[in-house]
């Protein structure tokens, strides 16, 4: 082009040009990419040198938290000795004892307002309940620096009822928890007011008044295996409940606007037609896995027990050691069962778990066959229930749906869609009509069983690990990741709340009669409580967590599966 450029430049100037300027541009951006990948490497290795810190501290809390679970445990075993010392020597003091019980009753002042940062109530530990009992005024407890834990870390407040404060903490024991040889022990009385094993304070007052009334009406204390009666201090009967000390209150009624009572017992809480006086452990079935589903036959001969990759099928009708009559292979061989039903004929079980597919068994051939596969698309199940009228089968998945199949076509009705995390537990009302699911969400639901449609909902601060509807109607039984047992009127606001376990609460099932319902803990206890107001029928201290629980139609037997890796089965004695 001429000088000056005034005229435009010929095309192939321009093209070069062009061509150096996008280099240039590229070499920018790259350069400018890099820097970016370099903050970017740096705020990594920053993130990086956070995550160990904070992995060091939560090492450094987990151990502390280990020595102070230690601490406590040995606190336990001082008390328990003291408590055993006090029980041999407060025979021989008379004046002295009015005294006691006299102090006791002052120390019981605490008002039982719920929790404000929304945790439990103390119904769990007796452990300081002698303190109570002894006169040392409760709120001491919380001040004493040894064990001067933060607020948050204890799950605990002061137990109602009998005077003294129990300590509950989610690493805490129960005098339930320690006392493993008192086997299956009933309970007799008075909430709150009930001899607990663990801590011999029950037995040191005893008011005129209340032991009257109560031995009006209660029986004994039986010990299922060994009777531990020689333990007991010798003046005083074991059969009538201490006044103060004692097992803290467990039992609460929660009215609408939340205020909580302890529930003063009726007179036929433990006594009648159809309430179990206690269990015998008659059969131990050795699984070999963990065992996370049972179920026990309408003819009460079989009970199938799911581990991991198969269902196994024991006989019980005939004493003696046992092993498994068959093995059904389902799922794979590493995922667990979650979930089994039998239909009544006991022709047909459904098997569910950590799997898309449930799986139909036809028990009626020689050997036990799959008759069909129902897969969905969520990853596993978490449990099952089966229509009234045996032609529809729910499953509750992990993705938080109701999956509804028609068991004769085997093919996916409809879903219920609702939970925001895992549906957990399912039961369906006595009338056929309602469904009603508990979820990780925190909520418990209620759905129209043919329009799918939800009719309620219940919101907690807690998990929903298990669920039962009460066959007889009016009651839903529900149990918590937070310990708590709650039972909850299905038309009216207000409902039971019931402290007996110290860990996750993680199966619940009704008897048949819907008198009483069983729960099941993280804890290695089997409590037996009566509808709806909680009262402990009977209790059975196991070996491992217990996952999982079944009851026979008759209502004679109970079947549980431990971590143990066995299932054990109980029969019901009245």
């Amino acid at each position: 082009g001429s000088p000056g450029g005034t005229h435009p430049p010929l095309p192939g100037q321009s093209f070069k040009f062009t061509v150096l300027e996008t280099l240039d541009r590229i070499k920018e951006e790259f350069q400018f990419l890099q820097a970016q990948y370099h903050s970017l490497k740096l705020e990594c290795e920053k993130l990086a040198s956070e995550k160990t810190e904070m992995q060091r501290h939560y090492i450094m809390y987990y151990e502390m938290s280990y020595g102070l679970n230690i601490e406590m445990h040995k606190q336990a075993e001082i008390v328990k000795r003291l408590s055993a010392i006090c029980a041999q020597i407060i025979p021989f003091l008379s004046q002295e004892q009015q005294q006691l019980q006299h102090l006791s009753h002052h120390t019981a002042g605490i008002p039982l307002t719920p929790h404000p940062s929304g945790l439990a109530l103390g119904g769990g530990s007796g452990l300081l309940a002698l303190t109570g009992a002894l006169g040392v005024s409760a709120h001491l407890t919380g001040k004493d620096e040894r064990n001067h834990l933060d607020a948050e870390h204890l799950r605990g407040v002061f137990g109602g009822g009998g005077g003294g404060g129990a300590l509950r903490s989610p690493l805490s024991m129960t005098p339930a928890s320690y006392p493993a040889h008192f086997g299956v022990v009933s309970h007799a009385g008075l909430n709150g007011e009930l001899a607990s094993p663990g801590s011999f304070g029950g037995s040191l007052t005893l008011s005129p008044q209340i032991s009257t009334a109560a031995s009006a009406y209660t029986r004994s204390p039986m010990v299922a295996y060994e009777s531990r009666s020689h333990l007991r201090p010798s003046g005083l009967s074991s059969s009538l409940p201490g006044s103060s000390g004692g097992k803290p209150a467990y039992s609460f009624h929660v009215s609408a606007d939340g205020q909580m009572q302890p529930v003063p017992f009726p007179p036929d809480a433990l006594l009648g037609p159809g309430i179990p006086r206690h269990a015998r452990q008659i059969h131990t079935l050795s699984h070999g896995e963990v065992v996370c589903a049972v179920t026990i036959s309408t003819s009460t001969r079989h009970v199938y027990t799911g581990g991991k990759g198969c269902v196994k099928v024991w006989d019980i009708s005939q004493p003696g050691s046992k092993s498994p009559m068959a093995q059904l292979d389902c799922l794979n061989r590493d995922n667990y069962i979650r979930s089994c039903k039998l239909l009544p004929d006991g022709r047909t079980l459904i098997v569910g778990g950590e799997a898309s597919t449930l799986s139909i068994w036809d028990l009626a051939t020689p050997t036990p066959r799959i008759k069909a596969e129902l897969t969905s698309s969520a990853p596993a199940c978490y449990a099952l229930a089966i229509s009234p009228d045996n032609k529809v089968c729910f499953s509750c998945c992990s993705d938080g749906n109701i999956v509804v199949w028609d068991l004769h076509n085997q093919t996916l009705v409809r879903q219920f869609q609702g939970h925001t995390d895992g549906a957990s537990c399912i039961d369906i009302s006595n009338d056929g009509t309602k469904l009603w699911t508990g979820g990780l969400d925190n909520t418990v639901r209620c759905w129209d069983l043919r329009e799918g449609r939800q009719l309620q909902q219940h919101d907690f601060t807690s998990q929903i690990f298990s669920l039962g509807y009460c066959p007889t109607g009016e009651w839903l039984a529900v149990g918590m990741e937070s310990s708590n047992v709650e039972v909850l009127h299905v038309s009216k606001p207000d409902k039971y709340q019931l402290h007996l376990h110290e860990s996750c609460v993680l199966s619940l099932k009704f008897a048949y009669c819907g008198k009483w319902f069983v729960s099941t803990g993280k804890d290695n206890l089997l409590n037996a409580w009566r509808t709806p107001y909680g009262a402990s029928i009977f209790q059975s201290k196991e070996s491992s967590s217990v996952l999982s629980c079944d009851v026979s139609p008759d209502d004679k037997y109970i079947v549980t599966g431990s971590g143990d890796k066995k299932a054990t089965v109980y029969e019901v004695v009245y």
